[in-house]
């Protein structure tokens, strides 16, 4: 365990600044501590805290712009396939808007990794992976299919919903020491997944509050009914459940929210931190399939395993679309709309997604 008081060294082997051809060679500080708390805790709960990152005098300086690996090379028998090349070349500008508009808006360039930012990162070490989970942009397939290049199961479809998210089989980024969250930030493939902001929080409000939920009713379901409903019924008081999407965006927008955030409507810029960490891969849900198996084909894994086309839960109910995501934030006022459309601004920024509605601006 490291002490507060204790400055943390570079060992001889380890480079203090990585070189980078995807962005300039800007520096963040990285350090850790155990997180103190007072004389009462006992040694049990100090053991399974999770270590925690502090700025020290002599911090491990990081280049965080990409990973050595950067953007896997294509192989030589690729580069003369027309669809790796453009698939190639679709990664190469998606990254560029995603540097310019970190350049533009986010102004430090020394910073401090944080738990927060590596908490939602899984490891898949034996083809050196490092996947961001974003919620309603595939994660549970991805989840599946590092766990079969894990070796934990030997198909995709072998795998339960329940298994994939309360298994506890893929370990996170924020579970390693220093030394080896270092080495897997720098060396390994960085990756995550995105969705169309409107989208995604629609696929989300129909998942958890119109469907039986046993957290999302009575934690978020009945906060919301309670602020935002107009003579609420006991029954809806008491179960919350039946939460209107309207009432929903009314929290969503509220500075004074009744209950907090949730990873399922956050925004991917603070779910993954992309400013902070360089990814080498993003990939879209709207061409999951061609991404996704882009992906698994650069990092060379078996031929045999594709990204799966199932739908995890709720089997039998359309997807969330463009055309169903319309239909909901037409119960919306323009203003609401606005709203809901600057509160997920630096999502569509960041990953060049349209302006949903033509009245926004």
């Amino acid at each position: 365990m490291v002490k507060q008081n204790d400055s943390l060294h570079l060992s001889e082997n380890m480079p203090t600044k990585l070189q980078s051809t995807d962005r300039g060679q800007s520096s963040i500080m990285f350090a850790m501590k155990d997180q103190q708390k007072g004389e009462e805790i006992n040694s049990i709960r100090l053991h399974k805290r999770r270590r925690r990152f502090i700025i020290k005098k002599s911090p491990i300086l990081i280049s965080m712009n990409s990973s050595i690996l950067n953007l896997p090379t294509l192989k030589s028998e690729d580069r003369n396939n027309k669809k790796w090349k453009s698939l190639y070349q679709i990664q190469r500008e998606r990254k560029r808007i995603m540097r310019e508009t970190c350049s533009k808006y986010k102004s430090n360039n020394r910073r401090i990794i944080t738990p927060y930012h590596v908490s939602r990162i899984f490891v898949e070490d034996k083809y050196r992976v490092l996947y961001c989970e974003v919620p309603k942009a595939g994660c549970s397939n991805w989840k599946r299919v590092l766990m079969v290049l894990n070796g934990l199961a030997s198909s995709t479809k072998d795998i339960q919903h329940n298994t994939v998210h309360y298994g506890n089989y893929l370990k996170r980024l924020d579970g390693f020491d220093h030394k080896g969250i270092y080495h897997r930030l720098n060396t390994y493939t960085k990756m995550l997944f995105i969705r169309e902001p409107f989208e995604k929080l629609v696929s989300a409000f129909r998942d958890k509050f119109e469907h039986p939920n046993n957290y999302y009713h009575p934690v978020f379901g009945k906060a919301i009914i309670s602020r935002y409903r107009v003579n609420a019924t006991k029954e809806a008081l008491r179960t919350g459940s039946g939460v209107k999407f309207k009432e929903f965006i009314q929290y969503l927008l509220d500075v004074h929210r009744p209950v907090g955030m949730d990873i399922h409507w956050d925004h991917v810029n603070r779910l993954c931190s992309p400013c902070l960490i360089d990814y080498d891969f993003v990939g879209k849900f709207e061409s999951m399939e061609e991404d996704a198996n882009f992906f698994l084909h650069l990092i060379g894994a078996p031929q045999n395993l594709t990204f799966p086309k199932f739908k995890d839960r709720h089997s039998n109910e359309e997807r969330t679309t463009t055309k169903i995501t319309q239909q909901y934030f037409a119960q919306l006022s323009p203003s609401q709309r606005q709203r809901s459309y600057d509160f997920y601004y630096m999502d569509y920024l960041m990953f060049n997604y349209s302006k949903p509605f033509e009245d926004l601006y």
